[in-house]
């Protein structure tokens, strides 16, 4: 078996995986995003959502990737994961606030916006264990088409206080699935990591899905 270690902290990932059998450690990096971001920007100077959410994951598989190696951790692959809603070109992360999620909500409301989540792998494996030392990522970019919600659904959605904490303000897989009437792409991509991309980018370090299943 394949060991996968987990750099994000978001418990929708994490169950995910699980879901699908793949039980990994969880190490959450201390990436700075915003100064990630503002790096990415000043060494090109057009950053699409799609490119930034790479970036971020990038950054954070990276991080983990570095402490795993500093602290002679586990012979094993590091997945990166971040996530962000685009609407009309414009990248929107988490509201992080009561007056925000609303604000978001009552322009999201009744239209269409496209989730991008970045992955990145870093392999390190030891070279007994097949360790390619390779680092590679893409993104997965699914279009959410919102349900027009009325401004008494927004404020107990918002009560809730699920999406304040979570990419584009909402989820698919939790209180806020109502509020989504249909997608167009990867329906895990959506909760924050395609199941199918991570398959195709561990092929292509030749190591199949099924090797990270326990059992």
């Amino acid at each position: 078996m394949v060991h996968l270690v987990l750099a994000s902290q978001s418990p929708a990932r994490l169950a995910t995986l699980r879901s699908a059998g793949v039980e990994p450690t969880v190490i959450v990096s201390e990436v700075d995003e915003d100064a990630v971001l503002a790096d990415a920007r000043a060494r090109f100077a057009d950053l699409p959502p799609e490119d930034a959410v790479l970036a971020l994951a990038q950054a954070k598989a990276e991080a983990v990737a570095n402490h795993v190696e500093d602290t002679d951790g586990p012979s094993a692959l590091v997945l990166g994961c971040d996530s962000m809603l685009e609407i009309d070109g414009e990248i929107v992360g988490k509201p992080g606030s009561p007056d925000v999620a609303r604000e978001r909500w009552q322009r999201m409301r009744g239209r269409s916006g496209v989730l991008h989540s970045g992955h990145w792998i870093v392999d390190v494996r030891d070279a007994e264990d097949g360790g390619t030392s390779a680092t590679l990522g893409a993104t997965s970019s699914t279009t959410v088409h919102f349900a027009d919600l009325d401004d008494d659904e927004i404020d107990a959605y918002v009560a809730t206080g699920e999406p304040l904490q979570v990419a584009g303000g909402f989820t698919i897989d939790g209180i806020g699935g109502p509020y989504v009437e249909r997608i167009e792409g990867d329906h895990h991509g959506v909760v924050g990591v395609s199941l199918p991309l991570l398959r195709e980018l561990l092929g292509a370090i030749d190591v199949p899905w099924h090797a990270l299943r326990e059992g």
